[in-house]
């Protein structure tokens, strides 16, 4: 029986356009913000864009911290494509090819869910998982 590990595909199946626009992050998350799966989550304080790579790492450190227990939600998706030029390339020559992904994460925006778990387990996990984020972000609970 051979082990595999599990790793989420976090790049779009498809999409309508091959490059966009960087845009601009301003104000504050209207969607996604409040907690609907689990019982604790983790937040972003700030706007960033966070890599298919970061959002992956955030997860296995949640997921080996917790072991079996408990259930994880991971509620953002890179769905936006950051392009690059080729190094010493001149100016001109038009926009570069698409090397990554990212999410785009404004404050307010909730990354990860919980479930399932005790809160110490809980707050362990997910403090490890901020460490692997770009952003400030903090742990919050469902208040029943």
């Amino acid at each position: 029986m051979e082990l595999r590990k599990r790793t989420i595909d976090y790049n779009p199946k498809r999409t309508r356009f091959r490059k966009q626009h960087r845009g601009r992050m301003k104000g504050k998350s209207f969607r996604g913000n409040r907690i609907c799966f689990g019982r604790y989550a983790l937040q972003a304080l700030e706007p960033a864009w966070i890599t298919a790579r970061q959002i992956e790492a955030g997860r296995r450190a949640i997921t080996r911290y917790a072991r079996r227990g408990g259930k994880i939600w991971v509620r953002i998706f890179p769905d936006k494509p950051v392009t690059l030029r080729p190094t010493e390339t001149r100016m001109g020559s038009g926009k570069g090819s698409p090397e990554y992904w990212v999410a785009v994460v404004k404050p307010g925006r909730i990354l990860y869910e919980m479930g399932g778990v005790s809160e110490t387990v809980a707050r362990a996990a997910i403090s490890i998982a901020a460490s692997k984020m770009p952003i400030r972000s903090q742990f919050i609970r469902l208040e029943i």
